[in-house]
């Protein structure tokens, strides 16, 4: 594990009091975000994002948590190796980081993509009894009842629609600014760093080659994740959700909180997919109380 102050040629800052961190998974250098004190929380994000979408957060969690920010292999500025980016297989690459930190516990945060590997990991974790997670906070999670990106993804990580969207990708260049600001309910909020930091790591090559990966592998993994949620049941969670979020509906919320009876449920009424940029303050408090 490396630790430093020097931050990556080409990553946006990462402010006062955070520092940038790498660990090697088998010759493959994982990059990850470090601030703050106390028992220790992870953060996943979500597919094409990166540790990126917690600078707001870092800041207010510090006071009350070591927070670790991960740029999961093949994203954000690590490593683009040629593995395995299921789901269980990432949520195997987060256990074996907590492990490597030597956490006997932690409190775990995904969102997205990130939220569904969370709630892999933390059914594994059960499973091997240590490390424990704590807790889970599930941000507008990937899960099997949102019907948006049931099709939709399976058919971008088919051969016919992988080369149709690498194809737009290269020759679009739009194409990502208007997926970007879809996440948003309210444009007006998307905070004016937004766009330029998420595109930032497709500089380092293979990051499309990460995200059909993961696509590739879409429908299985959301099978699995219908089989794992009864064990998660006695996990102290909270699921928040912004109620025009257009990635993962809002509608997914109630059937999922049934796996979870006594979550705290967070709604950020006319709110996106990214309610930790589009309502930072809110979302930071709603999360500090919780992890109170």
């Amino acid at each position: 594990m490396v630790v430093g102050q020097v931050e990556t040629a080409g990553a946006p800052a990462v402010g006062q009091g955070v520092e940038e961190c790498w660990m090697d998974f088998d010759g493959a250098q994982m990059r990850y975000l470090r601030a703050g004190s106390g028992p220790p929380l992870v953060l996943l994000h979500g597919l094409m994002g990166y540790s990126f979408s917690w600078r707001f957060t870092l800041p207010s969690l510090a006071p009350y948590r070591t927070c670790y920010a991960l740029d999961m292999l093949g994203a954000g500025f690590s490593d683009r190796p040629e593995i395995d980016h299921s789901m269980r297989a990432t949520a195997l690459r987060v256990i074996r980081f907590a492990e490597e930190l030597k956490l006997q516990t932690f409190d775990l945060l995904g969102t997205s993509r990130g939220g569904a590997v969370a709630m892999c990991a933390a059914a594994e974790c059960l499973v091997r009894g240590t490390p424990l997670v704590k807790s889970l906070i599930l941000v507008a999670p990937v899960n099997p009842y949102s019907t948006h990106g049931r099709w939709l993804a399976p058919f971008i990580g088919g051969r016919l629609g992988s080369v149709g969207f690498r194809w737009c990708v290269d020759r679009v260049p739009a194409l990502f600014p208007y997926f970007h600001f879809r996440l948003y309910a309210d444009r007006t909020k998307i905070p004016p760093d937004s766009l330029e930091g998420y595109q930032a790591p497709m500089v380092k090559p293979g990051l499309i080659d990460h995200a059909l990966s993961i696509v590739s592998t879409w429908t299985a993994d959301l099978r699995e994740l219908k089989e794992l949620l009864p064990k998660l049941s006695a996990i102290p969670t909270a699921l928040m959700w912004g109620t025009k979020d257009p990635a993962v509906y809002y509608s997914s919320m109630e059937p999922l909180a049934k796996y979870f009876p006594q979550a705290k449920k967070v709604v950020f009424s006319g709110i996106g997919h990214l309610p930790y940029e589009e309502c930072p303050v809110e979302f930071n408090q709603a999360l500090i109380d919780f992890l109170k």
